[in-house]
């Protein structure tokens, strides 16, 4: 669900968009938390951050004009008519679906609006997933000032490039734990050559679990993916405390970064894959993570570049180890309380 896309999507609602004739059927997926947040409200209870089932009916009248506010499908410019019912479920997992149905003039010229839990962030995004007779035909991306989608219509080559090249750039952003993880294995990096080899050993990895994933050719459940990747954080973060020589560590890089594929695989799977595009939708999803991960190396580097020579007393690479270290540590405590949340919380 994608409600528990943890350290992966933050403020992150889903629309799953169905055509049926003129009728336009949406289940809007929230996190409870964010739910609370845009429409203040307490839907949520104080253990764990789950749904609390009586808090939600009581809370039903309010969301459901948030949402009626907020959401709207027209055809061909007339405005569809929104059903006054609107069912509302909890998950296990700290998330609810809201079912909104629309009655269409016409099945022609589709738009779906919304600015559900995209107008109180930012950083808030809403992805809208479209089915038209039983096939996935498209996705958009809300927030940003973007708050529609055109749906079912033809898809030109370059909407479908742009939009997964955004999807990947904006998931590595805000996939901390993928940030951190590059953050910790870069630490005692101080030769651009051991930078390049480290960076593309991770690159290869995630790009062929990705790929392999996202095409149904291997699977591995998120209830094993997540914390293995917590995991690989710790690891290399604590590497940093036994050795500061970094020219092997494209190796393990490589080992490690196979599991980050997995995640990446798995928020690719929330969005979907379109099937008349797939090859080109996931390659420009692939190159957005790569621009994302390029991004965080271009600002890390000089970083860490500006304090050896700050504090190399003279000498052009001298990172100090106390620095490395407690940032190390650091890292290594956050993927240890990852690891235990996505196991035991």
């Amino acid at each position: 669900p994608a409600t528990r896309a943890a350290a992966h999507a933050i403020n992150f609602a889903i629309a799953f968009v169905t055509i049926e004739g003129a009728a336009v059927l949406v289940d809007l997926t929230m996190n409870g938390d964010d739910v609370d947040r845009a429409a203040n409200l307490k839907i949520t209870g104080t253990s764990g951050g789950l749904v609390d089932p009586r808090r939600l009916a009581i809370a039903e009248p309010a969301l459901r004009r948030y949402l009626a506010a907020r959401s709207a499908v027209s055809a061909g410019g007339l405005a569809c008519v929104a059903a006054e019912a609107m069912p509302m479920t909890a998950d296990s997992d700290g998330g609810i679906s809201v079912a909104l149905r629309f009655a269409c003039p016409h099945a022609e010229g589709l738009v779906y609006r919304s600015t559900a839990m995209t107008d109180f962030d930012a950083a808030a995004r809403q992805a809208v997933m479209v089915w038209r007779e039983g096939k996935f035909v498209e996705a958009g991306l809300l927030g940003a000032g973007v708050d529609s989608a055109a749906l079912g219509e033809a898809r030109a080559w370059w909407r479908t490039a742009r939009d997964y090249l955004r999807f990947g750039i904006e998931h590595i952003f805000l996939g901390y734990d993928h940030i951190a993880f590059l953050i910790a294995v870069l630490l005692w990096a101080m030769r651009f050559w051991d930078v390049v080899k480290i960076v593309t050993a991770f690159t290869v990895a995630h790009s062929i679990t990705l790929t392999l994933a996202a095409l149904g050719l291997v699977q591995v459940s998120s209830a094993l993916v997540e914390p293995a990747i917590a995991a690989t954080i710790v690891i290399v973060a604590l590497e940093n405390f036994l050795s500061r020589d970094v020219r092997g560590r494209w190796r393990w890089t490589f080992a490690l970064g196979l599991v980050h594929g997995f995640g990446f695989a798995a928020a690719l799977e929330e969005l979907g894959l379109p099937g008349d595009a797939l090859p080109l939708a996931l390659a420009s999803f692939n190159l957005g993570v790569e621009i994302g991960q390029l991004g965080i190396v271009g600002v890390l580097l000089p970083v860490l570049w500006a304090i050896d020579a700050r504090f190399g007393r003279g000498r052009r690479h001298a990172r100090p180890p106390a620095l490395v270290w407690s940032a190390s540590a650091a890292i290594a405590a956050l993927g240890a309380w990852w690891f235990v949340e996505r196991v035991w919380l």
